[in-house]
């Protein structure tokens, strides 16, 4: 299973357009791929050390414990790093 892990905040716009591109291209791979991936959301509030360390570059998506990056999401990069895992 993979796990692509979102870190958001309250309000925050550009959270709303990662997990669209995130869902986008999970929704684009083969089903079997598609099937082993999970989506886990972290508030940034609920934990001073997540606030910490990224507060000012949320979002923040990891695939498993690999940092794919922050503020956007490029869906090329993603469905590349979803896929070598799949």
């Amino acid at each position: 299973m993979t796990t692509v892990t979102l870190i958001t905040k309250a309000d925050c716009h550009l959270c709303e357009v990662a997990r669209e591109v995130i869902e986008a291209v999970v929704a684009e791979l083969p089903d079997a791929a598609a099937d082993a991936i999970s989506l886990e959301e972290l508030p940034i509030e609920s934990d001073p050390r997540l606030q910490e360390r990224w507060w000012d570059k949320v979002p923040v998506v990891f695939v498993d414990d690999d940092l794919l990056g922050h503020w956007r999401v490029a869906p090329d990069r993603l469905r590349e790093a979803l896929l070598a895992r799949a």
